[in-house]
């Protein structure tokens, strides 16, 4: 039995609190920093033949018609999120009915909701567990750039401070129908998309 300091909390609770802060504090530090512009790669020339169009074309293809989605709804707008999957809007239509509870099962995140500092650490990790390819669409306000809250010390200012989001959809909260547009423009990325010019955050 451990014996608590004078102020009644047992001495591994402060040592935990602090590590976890520790851990917040670097998080933020490294989101913070200068986003570099990866437009660099434009100047160059991309080589491409007949033989590596066509078969990018295919796998473009089989890759925007089985896209599975993970579950990580973290405020408002993931009641909006939910109510795409419903039979109104029905995503099944895209072939993305199966929101997954394993990242490891899933190649697309739908940040949807206000992304806390505390809360960051989580998000990175399910984004590292997931397998490549794998996509990232920032909904709502919130998720695009804080929202009402960009200013506090604990929301953090945009999802693509830690990792590369692919496509915004604007709104607080954006309705379904957004959402699904925001999909479509995904599949015309993929279907586009040359993996090897991906560049992270």
């Amino acid at each position: 039995m451990e014996i608590a300091p004078l102020g009644g909390v047992p001495e591994n609770f402060l040592e935990l609190d602090r590590v976890e802060g520790e851990g917040v504090m670097a998080l933020q530090e490294r989101a913070r920093a200068p986003i570099p512009d990866p437009a660099g790669w434009l100047e160059g020339e991309v080589p491409r033949g007949l033989l590596v169009t066509s078969l990018g074309a295919f796998l473009g293809w089989g890759r925007k018609f089985s896209v599975w989605p993970v579950s990580f709804g973290l405020a408002c707008c993931a009641m909006e999120m939910v109510a795409t999957a419903a039979s109104r809007f029905d995503i099944s239509r895209f072939g993305m009915e199966f929101f997954r509870a394993s990242p490891r099962q899933a190649d697309l995140m739908i940040v949807s909701g206000t992304l806390t500092w505390k809360m960051a650490p989580q998000l990175k990790r399910i984004y590292d567990q997931m397998p490549e390819p794998k996509w990232v669409v920032a909904m709502g306000q919130c998720a695009t750039s804080g929202g009402p809250f960009a200013e506090s010390y604990f929301v953090v200012p945009g999802v693509n401070r830690l990792v590369p989001v692919d496509v915004y959809v604007p709104g607080c909260p954006p309705r379904p129908e957004a959402l699904l547009y925001g999909l479509m423009k995904l599949h015309e990325k993929i279907a586009r998309e040359n993996r090897a010019l991906r560049r992270g955050p």
